[in-house]
């Protein structure tokens, strides 16, 4: 493979495994958040209980997340030099305003967060909670920001010439209020929140099934349930409207996402499918005329397809793209099924009488990573082969002395690392998990709090 596909790999690779974390450390944030509040609001211990134990685990997620970030800052430098130099302007002011306005809200409220437990009052223990929490929700605003200023460029001129040449801020707030920033931005928070939630309904679905801490996992998994259900309904709304974004702003993108290669013709939605990019053909299970309706309430509205762009200046991976989109729709309609149904048995009284819906929860766990990296890796491969929209393109974006083999062996030491730091991430969320929501030492068998006057009493 040549220095280009191994530093895209690479790139993918590191960022893609970065990602596990962040969204897990948004979501649980607002749980964390909520619990704390009832504690205070009810002065219900158990709601500090499940509190305490989702901040250990909460640690754990930003740990790594930190960790593997700063990976990703270096290869800025070793592999993608020209576009470092290209963007640095625009990049650097974005990356610059997170670590002052998000990770140093974060970091600063964490020592109080971790370690403040019984030193310092709840309503004070809350803020910083609250303040972590939006610290990492600002850090995902100016991630995000700096990528869709890459989809759809604004607030810029370009000065220089050749390979001298850079993009400066002109309008600061034009750049960080690009034509895709807030469509996007609220698209990768609902996904974030999906991402903690099921994480809190896996575990404690888990102690359900198992008989296990019951009481409280039922008032924890009642709290993710509500959220993860207006969290992907929102969800539903948010990908439409970032989907009409793309349409307006990246057409070539839109194109590639479901497979439409006709100039401007009606374009059809396909709910599962197969692209066969030579003969141009998609087959599978559709809606005729489905995306037409979407975009302009029309089943017969002409969309611009593939071919009316240069081959080279359209996604190269239609089939990719294409399957990476639909895999995230697909798990985003099923999570919306799920958690209405379970809403409904709550409703109904019945929400903990299936054991096979508890198990399905327990495994639900990975449906919203999965949409989240299919969903990045749609919108990314989809912006190929520019790595600015319409301004520099990803093969001239790379460093100029560095080799196919150095990229491949730091990308097998990256791998190597990176697997060791999942394991031993996966052995201490299992071990936390097993140690359960109470303190360490007290028994699997302790008696839940609407037991304890029945043991007292002997009745």
């Amino acid at each position: 493979m040549d220095v280009e596909i191994l530093a895209r790999i690479q790139f993918a690779f590191t960022v893609a495994f970065h990602y596990i974390y962040p969204p897990l450390s948004i979501g649980l944030g607002l749980i964390m958040v909520i619990m704390e509040s009832l504690y205070i609001r009810t002065g219900n211990k158990e709601y500090e209980t499940l509190a305490r134990f989702w901040t250990k685990i909460f640690a754990l997620t930003f740990g790594v997340g930190v960790a593997t970030g700063i990976v990703m800052e270096f290869e800025f430098g070793t592999n993608w030099a020209t576009y470092s130099r290209y963007v640095g302007d625009v990049f650097g002011s974005a990356l610059a305003a997170e670590g002052i306005f998000a990770f140093a809200l974060e970091s600063g409220f964490l020592g109080v967060l971790l370690f403040g437990w019984n030193r310092v009052k709840p309503w004070v223990h809350l803020v910083s909670t609250v303040g972590v929490f939006f610290g990492s929700m600002f850090s995902a605003v100016w991630i995000v920001v700096a990528n869709s200023w890459q989809q759809t460029p604004a607030g810029y001129h370009i000065v220089g010439e050749g390979i001298n040449a850079r993009a400066e801020i002109t309008d600061f707030w034009a750049m960080v209020f690009n034509p895709s920033s807030v469509d996007r931005l609220i698209h990768v928070w609902l996904g974030a929140f999906l991402a903690g939630t099921f994480l809190v309904l896996s575990v404690h679905a888990y102690y359900l099934v198992k008989g296990r801490y019951v009481d409280i996992s039922k008032k924890a998994f009642k709290i993710a349930l509500a959220v993860a259900t207006i969290f992907s309904l929102g969800q539903l709304a948010a990908g439409h409207k970032s989907a009409e974004g793309v349409a307006k702003n990246q057409p070539a993108k839109l194109a590639a996402l479901e497979g439409h290669f006709e100039a401007n013709a009606p374009a059809d939605m396909y709910v599962l499918g197969w692209v066969d990019k030579e003969n141009q053909v998609v087959t599978g299970l559709k809606i005729p005329g489905g995306l037409s309706f979407l975009l302009e309430y029309n089943f017969e509205a002409p969309v611009t397809g593939l071919n009316a762009f240069p081959e080279d200046e359209r996604p190269s991976q239609v089939n990719a793209v294409f399957q990476f989109y639909h895999i995230m729709v697909a798990i985003g309609v099923f999570l919306i099924a799920l958690t209405v149904y379970a809403s409904f048995l709550w409703w109904r009284g019945q929400l903990f009488e299936k054991k096979w819906l508890l198990t399905v929860f327990a495994w639900a766990v990975i449906l919203p990573q999965v949409a989240n990296q299919t969903g990045w890796y749609a919108a990314e491969m989809g912006r190929q082969p520019w790595v600015v929209y319409g301004l520099l393109r990803t093969s001239d974006a790379l460093s100029k002395s560095v080799t196919a083999n150095q990229v491949l062996f730091s990308l097998i030491l990256f791998f190597i690392v990176y697997l060791v730091l999942f394991i031993l991430f996966i052995y201490l969320l299992n071990k936390k998990i097993k140690t359960g929501p109470y303190d360490e030492g007290v028994a699997d068998d302790r008696p839940l709090q609407s037991d304890i006057a029945t043991v007292l009493t002997g009745n």
